[in-house]
């Protein structure tokens, strides 16, 4: 269930290049779902767009250009749920996210210095959709990832992990953030 929000300088992106961009990331974010290229997969691919009015995106203490890189402000953030990527596939993700909105203004991979991809983790139980609590179980059954997969089973063991170390600080059982298979 990713969610891509890209910030951008004012006038940096019009909406022919958004449209581009928007396209391209949810390709990426299929990708990142496993090729989920089902009703449930592109239902949870959301880019959302923000731009950043003139004044109001500050690099280095300047508000001018001084130590932006071509091709100007521009910043994905990729929220995910908490262990559904390694850390391989996260720099994956930021390659690809990166490419794809540097092809969005026709630059160069040499540019872009200055793009930024954040990827953020959600903690397991602090994702809801429809009014309730959703599970990185029933989001992997809504974008029909297997769970007899490479990809699944790193998900279980990244939690297992998590479990053993709550249970070794003696959290309550109850505690967020463990993941609770279907």
């Amino acid at each position: 269930m990713p969610v891509i929000q890209v910030y951008y300088a004012a006038g940096l992106l019009d909406t022919a290049r958004k449209s581009t961009l928007s396209q391209s990331l949810t390709e990426v974010m299929l990708t990142m779902e496993g090729g989920a290229r089902t009703a449930g997969g592109l239902a949870f691919a959301s880019v959302l767009f923000t731009e950043v009015p003139a004044g109001d995106w500050w690099v280095g203490g300047c508000s001018d250009d001084t130590f932006v890189s071509k091709p100007g402000r521009l910043m994905a953030r990729v929220t995910i749920p908490e262990g559904y990527m390694s850390q391989a596939h996260k720099t994956e993700v930021h390659i690809a996210v990166h490419a794809a909105m540097m092809q969005s203004l026709g630059a160069h991979d040499s540019d872009g210095a200055g793009v930024l991809v954040v990827i953020e983790e959600v903690t397991e139980g602090n994702w809801g959709a429809g009014g309730h609590t959703i599970s990185l179980a029933s989001i992997a059954d809504s974008v029909g990832l297997p769970k007899d997969g490479e990809r699944y089973a790193w998900v279980q063991s990244y939690f297992a992990a998590k479990a053993r170390q709550f249970a070794a600080a003696h959290y309550p059982v109850d505690t967020g953030g463990l993941f609770k298979p279907l």
